[in-house]
């Protein structure tokens, strides 16, 4: 991304807000002063107009009426590019509104950024083949005003109803027994449940007649309750055969583009649930709502490829022992699973909450879209900005890009709107903020980094982010820099928002604003803002002890019982634990360790175990030397091969031991592997056919 000129179009809506064209051009570093209009979108159309034709990309600072503007640029056969910028409800319209030029210019700033570059997209077909599962009477209703428009099949699972006059579409009946997929794959498998096979009846109704119990109705299903086995209804089926009490419980599967799931419980009960199914549950209008957002979900449809996963460094498992499972746990859509030492994301589950990228330790799970180094951009070009035009005390405003964009929007159309340090930010999801976002803000001169929970994300998101919050402000309380710079917001309606930001608690800015840019590597980017906040800290720290979970940390070994086996090399992913090839020693490069706990595990003798900190100093990148041993040497040839304690233990542990009973067998542990050979040979007691005389 890279700052481009696009022509602004400014309008102060009607004089409802103070906005100064000097301040705006002094702080972008415009050649001229940008005319302000009074009504753009009305009286003053004709500067559009000039502006449009003129060639130029446009930016104008108004959402409101940008329907009308796009529809105008098109209707001019303008060759520039148009953007839109809201001004008005996050700055303007503000009790604050004559101390918010510097917001305003940020934001003018922020906006002119390039589009992040593209990437891979996953793609979606869906031929509107439909599965509508649930009691059989609501399940048949919707099935009949569904089936011109989808080709529709119907699995009842419970309940009466009677089934269609005509065979418009098939209907089966069962208990589900898996449900997988997403638009345009779905897969379906059932148990049919009941002895009459909805698919292969004739709905004559000699069943009916010929139950003595009145055990079936005009649902076709028998109701085993009734049901006192006399089997008339077998007989009445005749040739048809329909029913059969020994098929009971077989299992069907099919594949759908889309289900509608009409159960009083969702078969999928994940908090984001796959594109193409929807539960509506049993309110009526909720069903009807579903049905026509069915309606947009046949055809090919392309999204984001969100993430990027790098296997080599992820710290998941080794060895079948679980070190890492954070993006597991905490994936709302069950888009990752375990696949042997590494884990495995189906693209087409994932929603680019990022949540997964926010928690991983290592960085093997990495945010696509928009990518780190972009949004990085961006925060710093709003700060700079900022600085530039006098502002001070910054505090960064995330929110989603929905119903948090509402939630600001209604802020300042109803009521004080936000103070003019508070900068709305809007990201795809909030959940993809981890400390990397929250600390790199404050290195680039933020005082506070605000997120605002809207009530729709999933509770573990909230979890995670109060958690990363807690990590950063330990750090920044540590290094001198105070202890309110992290806030979590919950307000489903504006007035809990602006309650909440109006109450806002000052917190000092970093005196240094820092320079570099955001990599795309998590731990690079925590490097440079670890080593910018240690330079300019007002408490500066070698070591800063952090809560359990923190991904910084040390191995400590017990000396004492460690044999160097280098079983904990073997299990870390990250090349943090490393072994000598010159003699025994377990090395240690700290900035490497994630805190995975593969080694803690893997260890046989139980000698590791993990403490959390952050670690400041340049020892941090070095090798450090964890445990070593005396060499032991082959008592035969002299040739090093195992450590003495290792030796010690072995000959602690069996020379009691019947199989080393023998003269001489007990030396032979202290011989390498060649001499062990050659002495068994040698003082092997070969027998002869002459001893069997």
């Amino acid at each position: 991304m890279t700052q481009e000129r696009h022509k602004l179009l400014l309008c102060n809506c009607n004089r409802t807000m103070p906005l100064d064209g000097k301040t705006v051009a002094g702080a972008l570093a415009l050649d001229s002063v940008p005319h302000v209009s009074s009504e753009l979108c009305r009286r003053h159309v004709a500067a559009f107009e000039a502006a449009a034709k003129s060639g130029d990309d446009l930016l104008v600072a108004c959402t409101q009426e940008a329907p009308l503007f796009r529809e105008l640029h098109d209707e001019f056969k303008a060759t520039g590019e148009i953007r839109f910028v809201n001004i008005r409800e996050t700055a303007g319209w503000s009790r604050q509104s004559q101390q918010a030029a510097p917001k305003i210019a940020a934001l003018l700033a922020a906006a002119q950024l390039s589009q992040p570059e593209p990437v891979a997209v996953v793609s979606y077909r869906s031929g509107g083949e439909l599965l509508i599962v649930g009691p059989g009477a609501a399940a048949v209703a919707w099935a009949d005003q569904l089936a011109e428009q989808f080709s529709v099949c119907v699995l009842i699972t419970g309940g009466q109803g009677e089934l269609p006059f005509e065979r418009r579409y098939p209907v089966f009946s069962g208990r589900v027994h898996e449900l997988t997929g997403y638009l345009g794959a779905f897969e379906v498998a059932w148990d049919q449940v009941n002895p009459i096979d909805l698919d292969t009846c004739t709905r004559c109704n000699a069943c009916i007649t010929a139950c003595p119990e009145h055990a079936i109705d005009y649902s076709y299903q028998i109701d085993l309750e009734k049901c006192k086995a006399h089997r008339q209804c077998v007989k009445a089926c005749g040739e048809i055969r329909a029913i059969d009490f020994d098929r009971r419980d077989v299992r069907r599967s099919e594949r759908f583009d889309l289900v509608l799931d009409l159960g009083a419980t969702p078969l999928l009960r994940m908090h984001e649930p796959p594109q193409g199914y929807l539960a509506p549950g049993r309110d009526p209008i909720e069903q009807a709502q579903a049905a026509r957002k069915l309606a947009q979900m046949i055809g090919e449809f392309e999204k984001p490829k969100f993430f990027v996963y790098k296997e080599k460094i992820c710290a998941h498992s080794r060895s079948e022992i679980t070190g890492c499972s954070q993006c597991i746990d905490i994936c709302s859509t069950a888009a990752i699973s375990a696949d042997g030492d590494h884990v495995k994301v189906e693209p087409h589950l994932c929603m680019g909450c990022g949540a997964c990228a926010s928690v991983c330790p290592s960085g093997a799970m990495s945010y696509a879209y928009p990518r780190m180094a972009d949004l990085g951009l961006r925060i710093k070009t709003l700060l700079a900005t900022y600085r530039k035009a006098g502002g001070e005390d910054a505090c960064l405003l995330f929110h989603n890009a929905t119903e948090g964009r509402e939630l600001v929007a209604r802020l300042g159309r109803r009521g004080k709107g936000l103070p003019a340090r508070v900068i709305p930010l809007d990201a795809f999801h909030i959940a993809s903020l981890g400390i990397d976002t929250m600390l790199g803000a404050i290195a680039y001169g933020a005082a506070q980094v605000v997120i605002v929970s809207s009530g729709t994300e999933a509770p573990e998101y909230l979890i995670s982010l109060k958690r990363q919050m807690s990590y950063a402000q330990q750090i920044l309380s540590a290094l001198g820099y105070g202890d309110t710079h992290f806030q979590l917001i919950e307000a489903d309606d504006s007035a809990e928002l602006e309650a909440a930001v109006w109450s806002l608690p000052q917190a000092p800015a970093t005196p240094v604003t820092a320079t570099f840019n955001w990599s795309n590597e998590k731990r690079t980017t925590l490097d440079f803002i670890f080593d910018h906040l240690l330079k300019h800290a007002p408490q500066p720290q070698e070591q800063i002890a952090l809560a359990a979970g923190a991904s910084y940390g040390q191995v400590v070994v017990n000396k004492q019982t460690c044999t160097l086996c280098m079983a904990c090399v073997g299990a870390c992913p990250e090349s943090a634990l490393l072994d000598a090839k010159e003699r025994p020693q377990l090395k240690f490069i700290e900035r490497n360790c994630v805190q995975c706990g593969l080694c803690e595990q893997t260890c046989p003798e139980d000698a590791i175990s993990l403490t959390p900190r952050l670690l400041l100093t340049g020892q941090a990148k070095a090798e450090s030397v964890l445990n070593e041993a005396e060499v032991f040497a082959c008592t035969k040839c002299g040739k090093p091969f195992a450590t003495r304690q290792m030796i010690d233990n072995m000959l602690g542990r069996l020379t009691s031991h019947s199989m080393f009973a023998e003269p001489g067998a007990i030396e032979r542990l202290k011989m390498c592997a060649d001499c062990r050979v050659v002495d068994m040979l040698q003082n092997a007691k070969h027998g002869s056919i002459l001893d069997l005389k």
